[in-house]
């Protein structure tokens, strides 16, 4: 294993935490962090006396409301002007159009949702603020979900840690079937959208004939 998650929120700490996971929560820039296998590693850290499960907890659940509120008050602000700002190495409209049609399917109830799904919990806050959304449901929706995501997660992994021995041996296939369960629902999404299965259809067909060919090649 090339990354070592482990060690990387040791060398990190509660700082380093609390930056990762407000930066995911609510900064254009933090789309692309591993906010869920960070959150539940934290946690099993937390069951073996390496970090401290009361501090972790308040750390975490305080990055994850203030990243939301930092969020919705860049989109109430200058959220509009992201619609004609043009697509760069860090930022494409798709995530806030992706986070949009969330918003308009689910309401207030996206930004709990959004909270376990990769990229669109980014961009769930800004959207609201570019929204209508009224600031005060905002913020109901916006701790309760800080609490499912941050709170639970941190939970899930102490708790596991204390009931299985040597659950550290299987952190790995736990952390990637959190990545897997997190990601799951954009891929129900994208696979809904017929054009997007036909694209995917026509690369599975595709991709036979380019290994065939590199083997006849070779």
């Amino acid at each position: 294993m090339h990354f070592n998650l482990i060690e990387f929120i040791k060398t990190i700490g509660y700082l380093g935490l609390f930056a990762l996971i407000f930066a995911e929560s609510g900064l254009l820039i933090g789309f692309f962090l591993p906010g869920d296998s960070v959150l539940f590693t934290a946690g099993f850290l937390a069951s073996q006396h390496v970090l401290s499960l009361p501090i972790l907890l308040v750390i975490c659940f305080v990055a994850a409301v203030l990243g939301d509120n930092v969020g919705y008050t860049f989109g109430h602000k200058i959220g509009k002007k992201l619609f004609n700002r043009e697509d760069s190495l860090l930022f494409h409209k798709d995530h806030i159009l992706k986070a949009q049609t969330y918003y308009e399917k689910y309401g207030a109830k996206t930004i709990v949702i959004a909270r376990f799904m990769p990229v669109i919990r980014t961009f769930a806050p800004i959207v609201a603020g570019i929204g209508t959304m009224n600031y005060r449901t905002f913020v109901i929706y916006n701790l309760l979900g800080a609490a499912l995501w941050a709170i639970g997660l941190n939970l899930a992994g102490f708790f596991l840690g204390n009931l299985i021995p040597d659950v550290d041996k299987y952190l790995l296939p736990i952390i990637l079937f959190i990545i897997l369960l997190s990601v799951l629902p954009s891929i129900i999404h994208i696979l809904k959208e017929p054009q997007h299965r036909k694209t995917l259809v026509g690369l599975m067909k595709l991709l036979p004939r380019k290994l065939l060919k590199k083997t006849t090649s070779d």
